[in-house]
This record gives C-alpha cells, structure tokens and sequence, in this order.
C-alpha cells in the first residue's frame, strides 16, 4: 500500500489540545472521588512528572493515618503515542504506604529480608484496594462504573475520555541494595487482576525512557511510534492476523530499542518510516535482546511473541510502500 507524505504527517500528529484536556479532567475526576475514602490532595492542583508530557500526576494522602496515593496518567496518552480518538486514558492509583518487595533470596551470599529495613507484614482487610476504589468510583459516577479484571473502568462522556483506573500497589525490587538503604530500590507498580497471576509494571520508567529517547532523537522517535501503530490499526483493518498477535506498548517498545540516529537519517517521514522498517527487516534476529520502554522487562520472553514479531515485520515490510 502507497503512502504519501501528507498521510504520514498527519499518522505522526500528536494529541490536539482538546483530548489533552479530555485527559486532564479523567484524572480530576478520579481524584474527587477518591475524597470520598478519605484522601486529600491538601490542595495541589494536578500537575505533569515532566512538562512536556501528558503525565498528569498527583500525590494524596489520608486524613487520618499515614495512607498515601499516587494518580498518574500512564500508556499511550501519558507517553503522547496515542493515535486513535477514542482510546481510553489510563490513570494508575497507586498505594504508596502498602507495598510489595522483591529482596535477594535467603540463600544467597547476601541474603535480604523485611527486618532490615523495618517493614512489617499488614493484616489483610476485608476489602481490598480494588473494591474501596470501586465503592468511591460508582459514589461519584453511578452506572458509568465497569469493573473489569484488571482495572475499572469510568465510561466517558463529551466532558471527560473514556477511562480505566488501574488500582495498584507500589512495587519496590530491593535486589541492588547493599546498604539497607529504604530508599534504594527499582520501582514499580503490582497488579492483582481478579483472574490470574499479579503483574509487575514499569509505567513512570516507560514515561521516562520514552521522554528521553525523544529527545536524542530530535523528537522523531515518537513521530515514528504514531505511524508504526497507525499501519497497525490499517493492517487490522485489512484483515491481516499478524498485527492482532502485537500490542500497540509492543511496537513503541520494539522502536525503542533502535538506534538513535536511525530516527534521524532523514527529515521527509516516507523515507525516514521506509527506513525504520528496513531495520526491522534486516534485524529480526535481535528481537529476542530487546526490552520494553521501561527498560527492565524482556519485550519477547517467550519463542513465540518473538515469532509474533518478526511476522508483523515481515507482514510490514511488504505492506509499507511509499508515494514518490
């Protein structure tokens, strides 16, 4: 399929202004609701972890006792790769206070345990995290409320975007630290789906990875990333399988692990996005090294997702043609 350089401009497009503000009222909203658990933000108004992010954050803590949580916008609003209208926003509600550790074994020279550094093993509630949000959430919206198995969702309306609040706890990988220091750990956020296995995520690392390797690369990186997703979405449109067995996260991650000054070889898009493909062609065999934007996880961690992959490539590469 032949590409013209207007289409491609228009693919790398960030949000307009209006979806940003869409996204900004989906995280106030959640934040007044969680009032009614007795949280307060003392105040603050929301602001970005960095300024030239969609990031939206906010820090609260409880009135009465020590709880603290963090909102955060995360994926592909947060990280400004968002090419479909009505993709929902993504907003983490993070327990600060009540946490999940990841030490040295026992059995190593270096052993780590809770003791060290003064952590104590809380009682389990009745509720959990999930359904206190839940309560808090219909309180506020009513019927506009699904839970879903790993998040709940907040259906939108012309005011606010469609949203999925993700409630999560703090994730904290001791595993680096010698020092007993409190401080010193990788973090992350745990998911406890209601079906499966908890999942370990690395959203404010992907938000910062994603930032910098913007940056290096002249802010083509994520101009690429919209385009990349766009073919997705007319890949599935056309009905080839192989863009349903990759994720949208999937692609930036894959475009992440590329050269820098690969983004920046050409000025035009057509030739500049043929060449990104070219690489991805003529490197397959590298997928399995490959990362997530966040860095830390295996992008591939099985034969078959890296098979997955490299048929989306080769799937591409034929796809992808460009307008002289």
């Amino acid at each position: 399929m032949k590409f013209k350089e207007n289409e491609l401009i228009g693919y790398a497009a960030p949000l307009s202004e209006s979806e940003n503000q869409k996204c900004l009222n989906a995280i106030s909203m959640v934040r007044d609701a969680l009032k009614e658990l007795g949280f307060t933000d003392d105040g603050k108004s929301i602001g970005k972890m960095y300024k030239d992010t969609y990031a939206y954050t906010l820090d609260m803590r409880s009135k009465n006792g020590n709880g603290k949580i963090r909102l955060f916008i995360q994926g592909s609003y947060a990280n400004n790769t968002n090419v479909r209208t009505q993709s929902d926003v993504d907003i983490a509600v993070v327990q600060e206070d009540i946490f999940k550790t990841e030490y040295r074994p026992l059995t190593s020279s270096y052993p780590q345990a809770d003791s060290d550094y003064g952590f104590y093993v809380v009682p389990t509630k009745e509720k959990t995290f999930k359904d206190e949000v839940q309560e808090c959430l219909e309180q506020k919206f009513g019927k506009d409320v699904e839970r879903k198995n790993k998040s709940i969702k907040i259906h939108g309306n012309t005011y606010r975007k469609d949203a999925d609040s993700v409630p999560c706890c703090r994730y904290r990988d001791y595993r680096g630290d010698y020092h007993k220091d409190v401080n010193n750990y990788i973090p992350g956020v745990v998911i406890t789906p209601d079906h499966g296995s908890r999942i370990i995520n690395y959203p404010e690392q992907h938000i910062a990875n994603g930032r910098k390797k913007n940056i290096d690369t002249n802010r083509y990186y994520k101009k690429m990333v919209r385009i990349i997703k766009k073919m997705r979405y007319l890949m599935c449109d056309y009905g080839y399988e192989e863009a349903d067995k990759v994720s949208s996260f999937g692609l930036e991650s894959l475009l992440w692990n590329l050269p820098n000054d690969l983004f920046m070889k050409y000025s035009t898009y057509r030739f500049e996005f043929g060449e990104i493909v070219e690489y991805l062609y003529k490197h397959k065999d590298e997928f399995s090294s490959y990362k997530e934007a966040n860095g830390i996880k295996n992008l591939c961690p099985t034969k078959m997702e890296i098979k997955n992959y490299e048929k989306f490539v080769d799937r591409l590469y034929q796809f992808y043609e460009y307008d002289i």
